[in-house]
């Protein structure tokens, strides 16, 4: 009686065996096919006694069969119930297969499972990848873990008439009557008033949106898969996205994208619905030119051309300002800052073929105008700050930094930790507009400074054309400074 493509000869499983009449005849009808190696049940202890009367049950058969049974007390569960105990019983399917004791867990869905799953998620608005369902099999870590459903092809009625037809017994969740929770609703209540006053057909309808759903899915995976590759810039938990190319994309795509995105950084698309994705697309196509939105566990930011999603508190989990000493020669590394910077004295023409390799900036400063603080190791790395000034070459008067992050267009994120040099309190360097007048390298130079800074993949890093803005080429003023820094 199992499903087309149901073939499981050869194989080790362990059977989720509840004690309820669906997992009773998926033991029966996998052991007659020598295909069981153990028994796994897990104990909730949601229910008392009668908790308590299902393991017993299960135990009785396990030793009936001659089968290996394994048993998980689960701790008490917080929260989400539904949600928490399935993420226990995953856990513990897990662990029996990492130590050998079956190849795979077999579950006793069914296709009336199918059925509800399918229009519990449509009545709370799931797009495609919510309509998709139960699969048949379910794998982590490249097939490692997998769990399989070779019943989701079986009515419920007809695995009850089975059992009954040989005397077997089960046993009765009584907790599956209490209408306080929605999918007990619907299985008991919404979907047979539907089959009887709509469509007799309902429930095989309904898995078969589940079959077609899922084709649609694969699809769309793989082709996300390559989409990624090429609109995503991942950084530490947060993933970055130009904007002018998502909008250019059709919405379906744009949707797709975003949502692959949400669930690249907070692991998970639970509690994220249409809405969140339209809003995040709005403030995409936004003509301002920053915007920030929260959604459940992420932090939306948008900053000129670029589009921010990472965990919510993320800019916050370090104290903000940061301020050492710069050793010269030396090597500074902040890892929490994502920042690495290494100082070395060069002849003054390695400077010039050096160049950028990599995530690697490099800029330099004349060591004759840092004395004495070269000997003394008195130069100071910290970061921007509002209110900093830079006196670039070639231009009449000091200014402000902030400015210039509005000139190049540098997202607000990214100013946070952005790193300047300070002599006696005036700053001689930053990241991406170089030196100071004063410090600049030239001809007559004897011995030169060379800073190396290395940042976790930024997106920002372009040296040529980054060198030229740095000495007031090629720039474009803008006028009205934007939105603060975080």
């Amino acid at each position: 009686m199992l499903p087309s493509g149901a073939s499981v000869s050869g194989s080790r499983l362990g059977v989720a065996l509840s004690g309820g009449g669906d997992s009773v005849f998926l033991l029966y009808a996998l052991h007659e096919l020598g295909a069981v190696s153990a028994i796994l049940h897990v104990n909730h202890g949601l229910r008392g006694v009668e908790s308590d009367r299902d393991e017993v049950f299960v135990r009785e058969l396990a030793r009936r069969f001659d089968l290996p049974c394994h048993v998980f007390v689960a701790p008490v569960i917080l929260g989400n119930t539904e949600q928490e105990a399935r993420r226990l019983r995953y856990l513990f399917f897990r662990k029996h297969i990492d130590a050998g004791d079956c190849d795979a867990v077999a579950t006793g869905h069914t296709l009336d499972d199918q059925a509800e799953t399918v229009l519990y998620r449509f009545l709370r608005g799931s797009g495609t990848a919510g309509l998709s369902g139960i699969r048949p099999v379910h794998s982590e870590e490249q097939g490692r873990y997998v769990v399989i459903r070779p019943l989701i092809e079986l009515t419920r009625a007809d695995i009850r008439d089975w059992l009954r037809a040989r005397g077997i017994a089960w046993q009765e969740d009584s907790s599956n009557a209490n209408h306080e929770f929605v999918r007990n609703r619907i299985r008991n209540r919404y979907l047979p008033e539907l089959t009887e006053s709509v469509n007799p057909a309902l429930p095989g309808i309904l898995a078969s949106t589940a079959l077609w759903a899922q084709a649609e899915e694969d699809y769309w995976d793989a082709e996300l898969n390559r989409l990624a590759s090429a609109h995503f810039t991942p950084r530490r938990e947060s993933v970055l996205m130009r904007t002018q190319p998502l909008l250019r994309l059709a919405p379906a795509v744009q949707r797709r994208l975003l949502r692959r995105a949400f669930e690249q950084v907070r692991g998970s698309l639970r509690a994220i619905d249409f809405a969140h994705v339209e809003a995040t697309r709005a403030l995409v196509g936004s003509s301002e030119g920053s915007g920030r939105l929260q959604l459940p566990d992420l932090d939306i930011y948008r900053s000129f051309d670029w589009l921010r999603i990472a965990p919510i508190g993320f800019d916050s989990r370090i104290p903000r300002d940061f301020e050492l000493p710069l050793p010269v020669p030396g090597h500074i590394n902040l890892p929490e800052r994502q920042l690495t910077m290494e100082i070395e004295l060069v002849n003054p023409a390695d400077v010039y073929n050096g160049g950028m390799s990599g995530a690697l900036y490099r800029d330099a400063l004349d060591g004759a105008a840092l004395e004495p603080q070269l000997s003394t190791n008195s130069l100071l790395l910290r970061n921007w700050r509002p209110g900093d000034h830079l006196h670039r070459p070639g231009h009449a008067a000091p200014e402000k930094i902030k400015t210039l992050f509005q000139e190049f267009r540098i997202p607000l994120w990214d100013r946070r930790n952005w790193p300047v040099i300070t002599k006696n309190e005036q700053i001689i360097w930053t990241r991406q507009f170089g030196p100071a007048t004063g410090f600049v390298p030239g001809p007559e130079t004897r011995h030169t400074v060379v800073i190396s800074e290395t940042v976790e993949s930024n997106p920002l890093k372009d040296t040529s054309i980054q060198m030229k803005r740095a000495s007031g080429a090629g720039s474009r003023r803008v006028n009205t400074p934007g939105a603060e820094v975080l």
